[in-house]
């Protein structure tokens, strides 16, 4: 039987491979093994095989119909007319609220650079015997473990 686990590394994991060893788990059954995290920062557009939910023209089309209506009302008394100004006044609106959407998400991703929450950085592996598989269960969820499987052997 193999039980995986995650861990913090923290001096819970040691610990807990001290406990394991005196259940009488060998040290050539005991894996750990360290795990790279994340430290790309997000991308900012979306592809087709890719979306983070976030949208960046939730604030550019409300500020574009807003400035197409202002610009078009005041457009009647300008030169090049209401349909122009109209014109106009969508795009600048359009580029505004993008602009200031990319300006917040650019802020929160800089906030954002590890995931949320407590991160695996160890994954431990425990060889043993069925018989054994709960104690050696029983011990990694005591130590905090983030997770676990196992997996029994035919």
């Amino acid at each position: 039987m193999q039980l995986f686990s995650t861990y913090e590394n923290h001096i819970y994991l040691e610990i807990a491979i001290l406990n394991l060893e005196k259940v009488g788990i060998k040290k050539e059954n005991i894996y750990a093994v360290p795990l790279d995290n994340r430290e790309e920062s997000r991308k900012i557009f979306d592809t087709l095989h890719r979306s983070d939910g976030i949208s960046l023209i939730d604030i550019a089309m409300p500020l574009a119909t807003a400035f197409a209506v202002i610009t078009a009302s005041i457009g009647f008394e300008l030169k090049w007319g209401p349909i122009y100004w109209g014109l106009i006044g969508a795009v600048s609106g359009f580029i505004i609220g993008l602009l200031i959407r990319l300006f917040m998400v650019l802020l929160s991703n800089k906030k954002q650079h590890r995931l949320k929450g407590k991160q695996s950085e160890v994954l431990l592996i425990v060889e043993c015997d069925e018989t054994k598989g709960e104690v050696v269960e029983k011990i990694l969820w005591e130590h905090f473990a983030l997770g676990l499987a196992k997996v029994i052997k035919n």
